[in-house]
């Protein structure tokens, strides 16, 4: 008698699961997202996108897997990574940088910057110590311990030299200050979410 009971039992949860599944997937829609990660201003091409099987929730803006034409040679205006799902905002012009604000980019070598840095995070840049070479920017204004808020708009891969270069968000007064300090004379501090400006 408890076999029994146990066998019915199944029986009801695997038509409760097939109908709870059937019903789920019945709500979701093919939508664009990216293949791999994309810096601003990437020209997007096929090999870029890909479709998902979303339900997305109604006024939230995608795009449609069935309208990739419309967003293949257009720049993104913003960085992503993988698997993120396409909004009308993400490419066109681009969001940044906004008005008052400017991105500028620093070649880091390891040991200067936490191995984790990608797009969106807040970062203190620091200047440190003169190099070995005797170059100083003290005479610029910007010596030892100047520092700067911004936000990480993207970071390339380290090339042969092992120079990471991050594109940086700031405000205009900033990054004029920023871009005179000289290469390796800079640290990269990650703070909290929210904290960048």
């Amino acid at each position: 008698m408890p076999h029994l009971v146990a066998g019915v039992l199944l029986v009801v949860l695997c038509v409760g699961g097939a109908v709870w599944w059937t019903t789920s997937t019945q709500d979701r829609v093919p939508m664009l997202a990216l293949a791999k990660p994309v810096a601003l201003g990437h020209v997007l091409t096929p090999a870029d996108l890909r479709s998902i099987d979303v339900s997305a929730a109604p006024g939230v803006a995608l795009i449609p897997a069935d309208q990739a034409a419309s967003v293949v040679g257009r720049p993104m205006a913003t960085s992503l990574g993988p698997g993120a799902l396409l909004t009308p905002d993400a490419v066109g012009g681009a969001a940044i940088p906004a008005a008052g604000r400017a991105v500028v980019a620093v070649g880091v070598k390891p040991g200067q910057f936490p191995p984790e840095l990608a797009a969106g995070t807040p970062v203190t840049v620091v200047v440190t110590v003169a190099t070995a070479t005797g170059t100083s920017t003290t005479a610029q204004g910007q010596g030892p311990g100047t520092s700067w808020r911004a936000t990480v708009v993207g970071v390339a891969p380290a090339g042969t030299d092992q120079t990471t270069v991050v594109s940086l968000d700031l405000d205009t007064g900033s990054a004029a200050q920023l871009a005179q300090v000289p290469a390796g004379q800079l640290a990269l501090v990650m703070q909290p979410a929210g904290g960048g400006r």
